[in-house]
């Protein structure tokens, strides 16, 4: 840990009922913490002015460059409360390391896994009253984020950018229960190609999912599918889950990386898969495989995974002429697997796979 961080308290933190309140019932992203991480890069200084102040509005000159040329990174991860009261995140240097290949892709300094990982616990640990008690799937959601700050016009990489880390209270995804998803198969918009930003987390990819996106919900679908963008055949992923297909004879298939996002809860699950017996494979699945699949009984289950959802059963897949699946249950080893991982996250099943990192 190299980063020399300052603590300045805010002056009107949110009162204990408030925090209580705003707690009871989160929803997701509306609410945030009343601390905010902040540390800066320049080429003279390198990473400099740690610091954690009070969560407020950011003061940028119109010519800054991620206005203009979206030159900016971001993660998404969770910090849960335990039985006994500890608070731990899952897989942070994970994200650190994501963080460091989206940093390459995009231009962007690098800042240190250790380092990251010490920004997020220090945010975390002077916000802690905002991770719910357990007992439900309420967790506290950290966005650490990299802009390229510098004032100016003209295409090149700023020669000034800025890490910071804020959190949202998350309250659980699913009200009343898990119910599947229908998805709209989006034939005319892609995602990312070969040699493109589709494995950075970055802004770009999201917004470039949001007219396909308007186009599913416009279709009566809660999300949207990609194909590849060479051939128009293949599965990719979701506007903001990667995806697998469970087969009758108990192996699953997941897309093959390198155009699509590396999830940590997507490689979390192939291990808790192969953990319990299940071949998992990494490989090119064509949405006819898919369909055909669901129509035969060969594939018997679908579901997604994210940060925020962590697994989502899929039922119905809809397409311009037609539709397949139709299921309103979730699958029993879509269940079995997202259980399994939560129970972990949760503290309440053992880590054997050294996945939890405890804050305090």
């Amino acid at each position: 840990m190299t980063l020399d961080i300052s603590i300045v308290p805010s002056a009107h933190p949110r009162s204990a009922a408030e925090v209580a309140e705003i707690l009871a019932n989160p929803g997701f992203g509306i609410h945030f913490t009343d601390h905010m991480f902040t540390v800066e890069w320049t080429p003279e200084k390198g990473w400099h002015d740690a610091r954690i102040t009070a969560y407020g509005p950011l003061t940028l000159d119109p010519a800054t460059a991620v206005l203009h040329y979206a030159q900016e990174i971001f993660e998404g991860m969770k910090a849960y409360r335990h039985d006994d009261g500890s608070v731990w995140t899952f897989r942070p240097e994970e994200n650190a390391q994501r963080m460091v290949r989206s940093s390459h892709r995009l231009a962007l300094p690098v800042l240190e896994a250790d380092d990251f990982v010490q920004a997020v616990d220090a945010l975390v640990t002077v916000d802690e009253r905002w991770v719910a008690e357990p007992g439900t799937e309420k967790s506290l959601y950290i966005r650490p984020f990299m802009i390229a700050s510098e004032a100016f016009l003209g295409v090149r990489p700023a020669q000034h950018v800025t890490f910071m880390v804020i959190a949202s209270p998350a309250g659980a995804y699913f009200k009343g229960g898990i119910k599947p998803l229908t998805l709209w198969l989006t034939e005319e918009y892609t995602r990312a190609g070969r040699g493109g930003m589709g494995a950075a987390k970055t802004g770009g990819n999201y917004a470039s999912s949001l007219v396909a996106q308007q186009e599913a919900i416009d279709q009566g679908c809660d999300q949207v599918v990609f194909l590849d963008a060479a051939e128009g055949r293949y599965v990719e992923e979701l506007g903001g889950m990667n995806m697998y297909f469970v087969y009758a004879d108990g192996h699953i298939v997941t897309p093959e990386t390198g155009t699509i996002l590396e999830g940590i809860t997507r490689s979390a699950i192939i291990d808790l898969a192969e953990k319990s017996g299940h071949q998992v494979e990494e490989r090119k699945i064509s949405i006819d495989e898919w369909r055909d699949g669901v129509s035969s009984g060969e594939i018997t289950e679908v579901f997604a995974c994210g940060t925020a959802a962590v697994v989502t059963p899929v039922g119905t897949l809809k397409w311009a002429g037609g539709e397949v699946g139709g299921s309103t249950e979730a699958g029993a080893l879509t269940m079995q697997i997202r259980q399994s991982l939560v129970d972990i996250q949760y503290g309440r099943a053992d880590d054997t796979f050294g996945w939890m990192h405890k804050v305090l």
